[in-house]
């Protein structure tokens, strides 16, 4: 199992260290340094082993590059992140998700690897995975352990409803991710049952929170914020500064993936924040988003059109760049608009509470003015 991956970025490369979110930074020459040592029979490059070793505190000195080190060939585009939902599906059931059907459906274990290795050829070195809730998916373990064979770097987005589960610990403890985000619900099991609508998903969560750190995963806190738990904002922001954690907040909801708004009335008014306003997005050109069929859209907002991975494989991307550029033009309420160069949200953002004629006020901060 190798021990660090070399990958060609932009225009230079980097050494990355599988469940780090650190990387060294590297010139051409030095990549092709590693990348002929690792060919042959050469050891790690002195250089690498010390770098290694400041960066990480793992000894490579005198040890073969083959093995040890893992070389990432470049993609024939830009993309180097992607994000993945593996499923749907998921053990709670929150009034406010976005998924709102919540459908356990896609590839098959087979179908997954495929996928995975498609997103390496295209280049990807990071990879977030999430769902639905992956650490549900029966194919879960399979395509973690895959996605890290390839030299993915992988971050984790999780409930954390099954880490109490010691399997599932043992794989992350073995093979950590780079980061492993978890969303929080509430500060007492009472608030928390009562947003994931499931009895006992508090005390689940709580033992595989405690579990996690004590196995020093690299934790962080995503605090859901809508009206069944607003009063325990506070209490909840506690809890992550007893921990020791950071965490960000999210009280803006948005409209399903399905382009309805049943999830809206969750929202908790007073604390809806001000986004900043929209300066552009990657979304399309560096990174891209793969559902559990594998179809790649732009985000996970922009989903249509899509590219079939699956049957066009790494040249179907080609298009995603011109995909991401016609998802942006003001299209529908917002054509024309004399304010854009304030707007808060995307052109896709928009265009889902569009769809899903949701008030003004849930996605545009100009409704007074109009």
């Amino acid at each position: 199992m190798h021990v660090v991956i070399a990958a060609p970025f932009g225009g230079t490369s980097v050494i990355l260290r599988p469940g780090s979110p650190k990387a060294i930074k590297v010139g051409g020459a030095r990549f092709a340094e590693i990348r002929t040592a690792a060919a042959g029979d050469g050891p790690v490059p002195d250089w690498l082993a010390d770098a290694a070793a400041t960066q990480w505190g793992i000894a490579l000195h005198d040890r073969p590059a083959a093995g040890n080190v893992l070389v990432r060939a470049p993609g024939p585009y830009r993309f180097s992140r992607a994000t993945w939902e593996i499923n749907l599906g998921c053990d709670y059931d929150c009034e406010m998700c976005y998924l709102g059907k919540k459908r356990f459906e896609g590839l098959d274990r087979e179908g997954k690897r495929r996928l995975l290795r498609t997103m390496r050829d295209a280049g990807v070195i990071w990879l977030q995975i999430t769902g639905g809730e992956p650490l549900i998916d029966p194919d879960f373990s399979d395509a973690y352990e895959h996605a890290h064979e390839l030299g993915m770097v992988i971050e984790l987005l999780s409930n954390g409803s099954r880490l109490h589960n010691e399997r599932v610990l043992g794989l992350l403890t073995e093979r950590p991710p780079s980061k492993l985000t978890l969303s929080v619900y509430g500060a007492s099991a009472e608030t928390y049952d009562a947003v994931t609508r499931r009895r006992g998903a508090f005390n689940r969560f709580t033992e595989g929170l405690h579990k996690a750190l004590d196995a020093g995963l690299n934790i962080d806190l995503s605090l859901i914020l809508v009206r069944r738990n607003a009063h325990e904002q506070e209490a909840m922001r506690a809890w992550a500064n007893e921990l020791g954690l950071p965490y960000r907040e999210y009280a803006n909801i948005s409209p399903t993936i399905h382009g309805t708004d049943e999830t809206l009335p969750s929202q908790s008014p007073e604390h809806l924040t001000q986004r900043a306003p929209f300066r552009g997005c990657p979304a399309g050109h560096t990174f891209f988003h793969a559902d559990p069929f594998g179809r790649a859209s732009i985000c996970k907002v922009g989903r249509e059109p899509n590219i079939d991975l699956v049957a066009e494989d790494v040249q179907g991307l080609a298009r995603l760049g011109g995909i991401a550029d016609s998802l942006m033009l003001r299209t529908g309420g917002c054509t024309g608009c004399t304010l854009s160069g304030s707007c808060r949200v995307c052109r896709p953002m928009a265009k889902a509470f569009q769809e899903a004629k949701a008030p003004l006020k849930n996605y545009c901060q100009h409704d007074e003015s109009r």
